[in-house]
C-alpha cells in the first residue's frame, strides 16, 4: 500500500517537473547552506587546533602592554629586553627555554628579483620553541648571534620568489641596506589560521636585526616553552611573578605586560568560529522555512487542480485517510528529494571552499543527518494542511468541479 502511494506521488511530481524543481529550490538552498557553513566552520576550527599543535601545546607568549583594548587602555608600557629572556630561562624551573622575537616588513632583493616579505629578528632558541626545523643548511651559531653577524634563514616562499627551486645556501640577499648571507632554509609550513603565509619570512640574529634594521634594542615578543610535564597555568603564574619583579610593579598595581597561552588563544578563536558558524547557519536555515511554505503553496494549488481526480478516487472507494496519505507522501517526497540534493550540493560547496581556503574538509555526519531529517519534517508539517484539505473534499462537489 505505502509503496503504491509513493509510486503515485513520484508520478505526480514528475508530471509537473519544472514546478516541482522550483518548489524544492528553497529546501535545496537551505540544506546546502547549512551543511556548507557548518562544514567550513568545523574545518576552520580544526585548522586552528592543528596550527596550535604545530607550535606546541606548551607555548606561551609574553608581550608588553596590559593586554586590554579599547578607550580605557591609554597606558604606554616599557618594551621587553633581551635580559628578560635569560631571566626566564635561568630563574624559572617551569620554563624549558625562551626566545626573543621582533618582526618588520621589508623588501628582499637578490639580483633582479625583489619580493616584499616579513623579516624577523630572533635566535636559534625560537626554532626550538615553535618546533620549526631547518631542512637545508643550518641554524644560527652562538658566535653569529653574539656578534650580530648579518646571516639569515629563509622560508620556502622567499626561496621560490628569489631563487626558484635552486639551492639558496651561500647566496647573499639585500634587506634594506644590509647584505645578508643565506645559511638555512626552513621547513614549509603553509598558511596559518589567519590566512597569512608562514613561509614568507626571513630570520636573522636579533642583535643584527636590532642594530642594522630597526635601530632599537627593544624586544616585541618573548616566546616561552614550558618544561615538559609542567602545566602552562603554573608557567604563566611563574612568569607573571618574575616579570612583575623585573619591571618593578608594586603590590596593587596592574601588570604592564601580558602572558598569552596558545591553548587559550586557540580556544578563543575556535569559540568565535563556532559562534559565527551558528549565526550563519541559523540565517541559512530560514531558507528551509521559506521552502516549506513554498511546498505548502504548491500542494494547495495541486489540490485545487486535481479536485476532480480526488472526487473520482473518493467515489470509487478511496477513504479520506488514503487521500490524505497520498498528498502527504507527495509533500514528503518533494522535501526529501530537496534534502538529498541539498546535502550533495552543500558537501560539494564545502569541499571547494575548503580547498580554496586551505583548511581541512571536515563533514559532520550528525549535521548531515539532522539536515535530512529536518527537510523531511518540513514536508510533513507543511504538507499536512493541503493533504487534510484534499481528504475533506465532498466527493459530489469534487466530481462537479470543472
Amino acid at each position: 500500500m505505502i509503496w503504491q502511494t509513493v509510486r503515485l506521488a513520484i508520478q505526480a511530481i514528475f508530471r509537473n517537473a519544472l514546478r516541482s524543481i522550483l518548489t524544492v529550490l528553497g529546501i535545496v538552498i537551505g540544506v546546502a547552506a547549512v551543511i556548507a557553513m557548518v562544514t567550513v566552520g568545523q574545518g576552520s576550527s580544526d585548522q586552528v587546533t592543528a596550527d596550535v599543535e604545530k607550535l606546541g601545546t606548551n607555548v606561551l607568549m609574553v608581550l608588553p602592554g596590559a593586554g586590554q583594548m579599547g578607550p580605557g587602555n591609554n597606558s604606554i608600557s616599557a618594551a621587553l629586553e633581551l635580559q628578560d629572556v635569560d631571566a626566564l630561562i635561568n630563574q624559572l624551573s617551569s620554563v624549558r627555554t625562551a626566545a626573543p622575537y621582533n618582526q618588520t616588513s621589508l623588501n628582499a632583493v637578490y639580483g633582479a628579483e625583489d619580493t616584499r616579505t616579513s623579516v624577523a629578528g630572533t635566535d636559534a632558541r625560537y626554532l626550538d620553541v615553535v618546533d620549526w626545523p631547518v631542512v637545508l643548511g643550518r641554524g644560527f651559531l652562538p658566535a653569529e648571534e653574539n656578534s650580530g653577524k648579518a646571516v639569515c634563514i629563509i622560508g620556502e616562499t622567499v626561496r621560490q620568489d628569489l631563487f626558484g627551486n635552486t639551492d639558496p645556501i651561500g647566496e647573499t640577499i639585500r634587506l634594506k641596506n644590509v647584505s645578508c648571507d643565506v645559511i638555512g632554509l626552513l621547513e614549509a609550513k603553509g598558511a596559518s589560521s589567519f590566512g597569512t603565509d608562514q613561509d614568507d619570512i626571513v630570520m636573522m640574529p636579533i642583535k643584527a636585526f636590532q642594530r642594522r634594521i630597526v635601530g632599537s634594542s627593544d624586544v616585541s615578543i618573548i616566546y616561552v616553552a614550558a618544561m615538559d610535564g609542567v602545566s602552562t597555568d603554573r608557567a604563566v603564574v611563574d612568569i607573571e611573578m618574575l616579570m612583575r619583579e623585573r619591571r618593578r610593579i608594586g603590590d596593587g598595581e596592574e601588570d604592564d605586560f601580558n602572558v598569552r597561552d596558545m591553548k587559550q588563544l586557540a580556544s578563543m578563536l575556535t569559540g568565535i568560529t563556532n559562534v559565527l558558524t551558528g549565526l550563519l547557519s541559523a540565517v541559512a536555515a530560514v531558507s528551509l522555512l521559506v521552502g516549506g511554505i513554498g511546498i505548502m503553496n504548491i500542494m494547495l494549488v495541486s489540490v485545487t487542480e486535481r479536485t476532480r481526480e480526488i472526487g473520482i478516487r473518493l467515489a470509487v472507494g478511496a477513504t479520506a485517510n488514503q487521500v490524505l496519505l497520498q498528498f502527504l507522501v507527495e509533500a514528503i517526497v518533494l522535501s526529501t528529494i530537496g534534502g538529498i540534493v541539498g546535502i550533495l550540493l552543500g558537501l560539494g560547496l564545502a569541499a571547494v571552499a575548503s580547498n580554496i581556503m586551505v583548511i581541512p574538509f571536515s563533514p559532520n555526519p550528525m549535521i548531515v543527518l539532522i539536515a535530512f531529517l529536518f527537510s523531511a519534517t518540513v514536508g510533513v508539517v507543511f504538507g499536512y494542511f493541503p493533504a487534510r484539505r484534499a481528504a475533506r473534499l465532498d466527493p459530489i462537489e469534487a466530481l462537479r468541479y470543472q
